[in-house]
This record gives structure tokens, sequence and C-alpha cells, in this order.
């Protein structure tokens, strides 16, 4: 069997397109829901109880002060997103308690179930998005993909920017990982054999300044897809 370099190479250029493509799909799904979640529709809470009831819940995040609920948004699926803003029992007579609500969504797995703290700590510059998406089984896959990525961009040597202006655009500029495995060291959509035309690099400063523009953009995005989806799903 003849040892053939050049066949070696395309094999390792397919494998880091399949790795590339899978972190991608994982996190734009990722920032689907997060996008979704953003933009829940109102409901009341007799549609919540017949949700809960009829089994279609399939996680639930509160608000609360003390033992008295005052926010609730659940999901049916990872693209629906309801809430509901003032909490109070059926007859609206006395607020919801957490106690009550535990008790009713008690067939949800716990890991479902959140608690949504104002007060949480802040991850600084790094994006929060990838690491409040759902897990599988426990695993925080749109987390561990980004840091896969972001390891990736550190280890590789970026033809568009260095280091330094990947950096700024994964952490400030929010999907900055998106666009990364989008497009380094070749666009996806490229042959293996075919070469992009070299140029010149972008600085970390110029990245700097290029992230706060495209944190603006995923955000003016995220709102889009979120007020879209909650139009055509209801």
């Amino acid at each position: 069997m003849t040892f053939n370099p050049v066949e070696v190479r395309d094999g390792w250029r397919i494998a880091g397109l399949v790795v590339r493509a899978v972190l991608l799909l994982i996190l734009l799904s990722g920032a689907l829901i997060v996008a979704l979640r953003s933009t829940p529709s109102t409901r009341t809470m007799a549609e919540f109880h017949a949700a809960v009831a009829a089994d279609r819940v399939s996680s639930v995040e509160y608000r609360a002060q003390g033992e008295e609920l005052h926010y609730l948004c659940w999901s049916e699926g990872p693209l629906a997103w309801h809430e509901i803003r003032t909490v109070s029992t059926s007859d609206g007579m006395r607020p919801y308690t957490v106690e009550e609500l535990r008790r009713e969504i008690s067939g949800i797995p716990p890991d479902r179930v959140n608690w949504m703290d104002d007060g949480r700590a802040s991850r600084g510059i790094f994006p929060d998005w990838p690491f409040e998406t759902y897990n599988l089984g426990g695993v925080p896959v749109v987390g561990i993909a980004w840091w896969l990525a972001f390891l990736i961009m550190l280890g590789s040597v970026p033809r568009l920017g260095n280091r330094w202006a990947w950096f700024w655009l994964f952490t400030v500029g929010q999907v900055g990982a998106l666009v990364f495995l989008l497009l380094e060291p070749r666009p996806l959509w490229h042959r293996t054999d075919r070469r992009p035309v070299p140029r010149e690099r972008l600085t970390g400063g110029q990245g700097c300044l290029m992230s706060i523009g495209l944190a603006f953009l995923a955000a003016f995005a995220a709102a889009g897809v979120g007020w879209l989806a909650s139009q055509v799903l209801g």
C-alpha cells in the first residue's frame, strides 16, 4: 500500500470541514432557540394549566419574590415559548405560589425548571447565549460547541483576522463563533482544492471595533427572528 500525502491532507481537510459544519449547526440551533425564547407569546394561567395537563410543557422558567410567583415562562418544544407577566391563581384572588407551581409541574425533569435570578453573575465580555440553551441529557452541548470553536480559533492561523481580532468577535461580537466556523480558514462552500484569495488580515483593534457592530447586528437579527417566529407560531 502506497502512502499518498496528498490523500492524507485532503482527508484531514474533509474531516475539518465536517467538524466545522457540525459545530456550526449546533451553535445555529442554540442561537435560534435563544432568539425564540426572547420573544415569548402571552398566555393565561388557564392555558398554562391546560398545557401541563396535556403534557405539552417541556421546560419552565419563573421569577418569584419569596413564595409568590411574579413571572412565568414555559416552552412547548424548543420552538414555542409562552409567558405570563402577572401570575395569579385561576380565580385571580391570590398569588400563585412556588410550591403550587412545583407540585403542578412535578412530572417535568428538575434540570428543565429554572428560577430566573435577575442578580446572576455576568460572564463579562463572553456571550451568555451559548450557555443558556437546553442541555441534552445534562450535557451543555451548545456551550461545549462554543468552547471547541474558540479553542480551534486559538490553535489555528485565521485567514481574515489575527487571533486578537477573532477573540473580540467571539466575545463582544456575540456571534463571532458562527462567522469563524463559516469562513475560516476557508468558506465552508469552497472545494478543498480551491485556495481563497489572500488578503490583509484584520488587526486586534479593527476586530474590536467590528465586534461592536456585529453585536448590534446580532441583537437586531435575534429580535427579528423571534418576532417573526412568534407571528408564525402564535
